[in-house]
């Protein structure tokens, strides 16, 4: 029987517990783009954008995946770059399903748990509260932070991204660590990790500020790029949904250079 996107929605909604998870008004978590045809090819990609909707059309997939949806702008006319993703969409037939913080906090597909496993590094807690749950995840360890700043800069490598740091790295040791990936930094998680000894926090990205305000406190931050950290979660998640519903996949690199 062909799969429909009904069922791969369905499916995905009830796993990711879209319907409980606060996010984003701009995240509009679930079914950007609907379409009536059976999925033939998921694809898989951190941003909707015309470079990975063209890239979907042309691997002749019809169900795109992302983390980044369509509306972050909020609503916004029909019109120049925004239109031609639309147009792209219609023109082939393009499916489009977003899950963003739902995404970040899963257990098994999320970005943080996953991170934290290509790091060497195993949760045992919750980190990065917003509302209701926590978006990151954290734990402790003894490694030294220069072993872990190599470990995040082999990784965002990858990713085509440079690794950065704040704070002390050489001659110190990591016991209490941190993860939120993508714009991770920012003032609540920041407060967050040194009101509950976190000695090492690992983001995506983060405002200047947050080096400075590290420094001084003692504080490691790894700046492990905001879109690397954020390609594990739909290649996992992607990679279940073809697994489930015996179908092809792939994953489109398309880095932004943060």
């Amino acid at each position: 029987m062909p799969t429909t996107l009904a069922e791969i929605a369905a499916h995905l909604d009830t796993l990711l517990r879209l319907s409980e998870v606060p996010d984003f008004a701009g995240a509009l978590n679930g079914i950007q783009v609907d379409t009536a045809s059976p999925i033939t090819k998921v694809v898989a990609a951190v941003d909707a954008r015309q470079r990975t909707i063209r890239a979907t059309a042309e691997a002749g997939g019809n169900l795109l995946l992302v983390h980044h949806g369509l509306f972050w702008g909020g609503v916004q006319p029909l019109r120049g770059a925004f239109l031609q993703r639309v147009k792209l969409l219609l023109a082939h037939d393009v499916a489009v399903y977003s899950a963003h913080l739902p995404l970040d906090m899963h257990p098994d597909f999320g970005n943080n748990a996953l991170l934290a496993r290509e790091l060497g590094l195993t949760p045992t807690a919750g980190f990065a509260r917003y509302k209701t749950v926590d978006i990151g995840v954290s734990g402790s360890t003894e490694v030294s932070t220069r072993e872990l700043v190599d470990r995040a800069g082999r990784f965002a490598r990858s990713h085509g991204h440079l690794v950065r740091t704040a704070g002390p790295v050489e001659g110190k040791v990591t016991r209490r660590w941190g993860i939120c990936t993508g714009a991770g930094a920012d003032l609540e998680t920041l407060r967050e990790a040194l009101g509950s000894g976190i000695d090492t926090l690992i983001v995506g990205e983060g405002p200047h500020w947050t080096a400075i305000d590290a420094d001084e406190a003692g504080l490691t931050i790894i700046y492990a790029g905001h879109y690397a950290t954020e390609t594990l979660g739909v290649r996992a998640l992607a990679e279940h949904v073809a697994t489930t519903f015996d179908l092809p996949w792939l994953f489109v690199d398309a880095p932004t250079g943060l």
